[in-house]
């Protein structure tokens, strides 16, 4: 056994060969799919794992490609218990892949649609608690920083409800940072290229201007307003219409569209969602903190167990047969 000074008498070096078999494809779109995967290893050695493909028309896209990369390279030091972890980054001819933590669960926007389907109040606590633990999530990769201890000056630039994920023992994990920024890891396009989901992206974001933290807090802020609220917060059938409206529409007032909304929390996301950058959350852990203060500095708020207690409600099939997906 070697201590942690201690240092090889040689280079040393692990060649072996990574060997997945796709179980079934878990999402599809025009880029590239999902597959749940089983890794084996030697001695009987099994994992389940999520296999993120490229599509092999889109894999000769030199462009697509490196953004495909740099979030491999990006999220895999990303770890943490509220981030979907990166395994490894692969290539098979001409086919590169991305092995990462397997979510046996739903995105955020599956969890409120099961709600509608069944005609079940969502529990705003509940909401409140999964917007808390994003926040975590993003407060530690804003604050990531290299080897050297530089900032990487991590940027989400896509949070939205698919974008996080609720498996079935409850935890909450944020996933895709398929178009995040970071410093040195990937090309910074700003500017001339608009990345992300209109209807989340914050001022700055539409209006192809630099984006930093604060850009992901003002995604965030939708996702909760949606949340409470159970309305969009900014409507349009045509991405221009939607992107006027993220500049220039007013935030209407929260407790205006759902009075039972608490007066603290509104606070907090008419806040996360000031235009002003100056004015609105600076980082995610102040509105972390806050939130976290809402539920549970006078009693005993949700937790992950809230949570999966839920999931069991809305999915049974989940927790009927582990083999057994809709």
């Amino acid at each position: 056994m070697f201590k942690k000074s201690d240092s090889l008498p040689e280079t040393k070096e692990i060649l072996d060969k990574n060997r997945f078999k796709l179980i079934r494809k878990i999402a599809e779109g025009g880029m590239g799919s999902v597959y749940e995967a089983i890794q084996y290893g030697s001695d009987g050695f099994e994992k389940i794992v999520a296999i993120k493909t490229i599509q092999e028309n889109i894999s000769k896209d030199a462009e697509f490609v490196e953004m495909f990369i740099g979030e491999a390279k990006l999220v895999a030091n990303l770890v943490h218990q509220y981030i979907v972890q990166i395994y490894q980054l692969g290539k098979v001819d001409n086919m590169y892949y991305i092995a990462m933590e397997y979510i046996d669960g739903v995105n955020l926007q599956e969890f409120v649609q099961r709600h509608h389907e069944m005609n079940v109040k969502l529990d705003m606590d509940l909401a409140i608690y999964v917007i808390s633990r994003v926040c975590r999530a993003l407060e530690y990769a804003h604050n990531k920083t290299d080897k050297y201890g530089n900032l990487l000056g991590v940027v989400h630039r896509d949070i939205s409800p698919k974008n996080v994920m609720i498996n079935t023992e409850g935890f909450v994990k944020l996933t895709d940072f398929g178009i995040a920024k970071a410093a040195h890891i990937m090309n910074n396009q700003e500017g001339d290229i608009l990345m992300g989901k209109a209807p989340y992206m914050s001022p700055e974001q539409a209006q192809f201007m630099q984006t930093d933290r604060r850009s992901d807090i003002f995604s965030l802020g939708i996702v909760m307003f949606e949340l409470l609220t159970h309305q969009p917060l900014f409507g349009g059938e045509r991405t221009g219409v939607i992107l006027d409206n993220v500049v220039y529409k007013d935030i209407p007032p929260p407790r205006s569209i759902n009075p039972e909304i608490p007066e603290n929390i509104e606070k907090i996301m008419v806040k996360a969602l000031q235009k002003s950058l100056d004015k609105r959350y600076q980082d995610a852990g102040q509105m972390a903190y806050d939130l976290e203060y809402f539920m549970y500095h006078d009693r005993f708020g949700p937790t992950y167990v809230t949570v999966e207690q839920q999931m069991r409600k809305l999915f049974p099939e989940f927790y009927r047969d582990a083999t057994f997906r809709v």
